[in-house]
């Protein structure tokens, strides 16, 4: 599959987002405004306005009643979107476990901002973490250009029928969502193409009838039932049986997408960056992975072994990538912009540490919990961690497991 040629256009997170979603010819979104990700179904309505997509967009009075209407208009097999970020999210917390459990691919973006209270409208991942329990496939971009590629995956990530789960994409607040940068975009029909006409499997009816599973007149089905003891564990267990199966499924929606862009994210689930014969790493998501990035390249200069692992597919977690790029490293710093509190670490320094917990060549961990409501992460932060790594790749020793940088104490 040959390279597509694309234009270059300015865009910023969000702006990047709602032209992607007009791209992947979607039928219906519902929305409700939050800052910072209000520009993403500003812009999407002014396409639909100005008749540029054939999609209904529906205002609705609360994110609740967004996800709510989401769900009922891929329950009929639409392909849907919407759009949230922070108090949104977690206002949708309810309908999130409705979505994953009635199996209803919806695509959400997420543009990450701190959770109340104090009130704060900037960037951590807070909201997005909280919700890492849901049932929702979990990516996460580090720039405008990735945020672009990644809803466009989704799409044909979570409506694989071997998958059939809803996939929110992360971006960074104001960091990515109010930046402006140059993306590279492929035509409409390409994209059109790429992701194609959502297919809906087939199940058996009360009748014992091969039929689409979909809210249909002609085919009545109930959706989302009353599901007590005798079959709600099992159900459970077939959206854990599809979270596995989405680990393959994004790799290979991710390279299909990379022969045709010319752009790859790693593996599609992680992006090693110079770990192959890193002594010590850091371990991150989201758009700090690309101040990161220039501190290694620095501390390389220096004569340093340092690497990085960027976390892409947060849910499902890559356990067996984690594994691969980590063994035998001396020390790794895992980098958490959200706070488990009374949990002894962030979400992912638990996640990360565990992955690694039976492995016998394992590094010494430590957390370093930092950018908290939008706090700036400067690139000497970050060479101050990667120095701490190097005093416990020489010593094994750990001081302080978890640590917060950058704030006042």
């Amino acid at each position: 599959m040959a390279k597509v040629e694309q234009k270059i256009v300015p865009l910023n997170g969000d702006t990047a987002v709602a032209y992607a979603v007009k791209q992947c010819d979607v039928d219906v979104v519902a929305a409700y405004p939050i800052t910072p990700q209000t520009i993403i179904v500003e812009k999407f309505s002014e396409y639909v306005a100005d008749g540029e997509v054939d999609t209904a967009f529906v205002c609705v009075e609360s994110e609740h009643s967004a996800m709510t209407c989401s769900i009922t208009a891929s329950a009929t097999g639409a392909r849907t979107f919407t759009a949230t970020a922070s108090a949104g999210l977690a206002l949708m917390h309810e309908m999130l476990g409705v979505a994953s459990g009635c199996r209803t691919p919806v695509v959400m973006a997420v543009v990450n901002r701190a959770l109340s209270a104090p009130i704060n409208i900037h960037c951590d991942h807070s909201d997005s973490m909280a919700e890492r329990d849901m049932g929702w496939i979990q990516i996460y971009a580090e720039n405008s250009q990735e945020t672009y590629d990644s809803i466009i995956q989704a799409f044909k990530i979570a409506e694989n029928l071997e998958v059939m789960l809803p996939t929110m994409v992360g971006l960074d607040g104001f960091v990515l969502s109010h930046t402006l940068e140059n993306v590279s975009i492929f035509p409409d029909e390409v994209v059109k193409k790429f992701v194609g006409t959502r297919q809906v499997p087939r199940v058996m009816n009360h009748e014992g009838e091969l039929v689409p599973f979909k809210l249909d007149p002609e085919n009545p089905l109930t959706i989302g039932p009353l599901d007590l003891h005798d079959y709600y564990f099992e159900h459970k267990r077939q959206q854990e049986e599809a979270m596995r199966k989405a680990l393959d499924v994004i790799k290979q929606v991710h390279d299909e997408y990379a022969k045709q862009s010319g752009r790859s994210y790693g593996n599609g689930l992680v992006e090693a960056y110079r770990l192959d014969d890193a002594e010590i790493a850091a371990v991150c998501i989201g758009s700090t992975a690309g101040t990161v990035k220039t501190v290694v390249d620095e501390l390389r200069e220096n004569g340093i072994k340092a690497g990085l692992l960027r976390i892409r597919a947060f849910r499902p977690l890559p356990v067996k990538d984690i594994i691969s790029n980590l063994s035998g490293k001396k020390a790794v710093a895992v980098m958490d912009r959200a706070c488990s509190f009374g949990g002894n670490g962030g979400p992912m320094f638990h996640e990360i540490r565990h992955s690694v917990y039976d492995v016998p060549d394992r590094p010494h961990l430590v957390n370093y919990i930092y950018g908290l409501g939008g706090r700036d992460t400067p690139p000497y932060m970050i060479d101050s961690i990667y120095k701490e790594l190097q005093k416990i790749a020489e010593t094994g020793e750990i001081e302080n497991t978890v640590q917060f940088i950058g704030l006042r104490e």
